[in-house]
């Protein structure tokens, strides 16, 4: 049997983002800020333990500009 679980995507809308930091500043770990400012995602798969921190971000960032996606990972085999 396999099982699916779900996954946490942190993604930027790069368009709307207008460069205020506010996301690095909340999310550290995750997030860092290029040479003008702008966010930089390394891995954008959330650890679990990361996701009300993540949530926070998101709904502070003030141009909506962060967004939370839930995903189903690939399969994997019930042991």
């Amino acid at each position: 049997m396999a099982l699916r679980t779900r996954t946490h995507i942190i993604a930027i809308d790069r368009i709307a983002c207008d460069g205020r930091g506010l996301c690095a500043e909340l999310l550290p770990e995750l997030i860092d800020l290029d040479e003008w400012g702008y966010p930089v995602i390394g891995d954008p798969v959330l650890p679990q333990e990361m996701l009300p921190h993540a949530r926070r971000a998101v709904a502070a960032c003030p141009v909506l500009a962060l967004r939370l996606e839930e995903r189903a990972s690939p399969p994997t085999r019930a042991g």
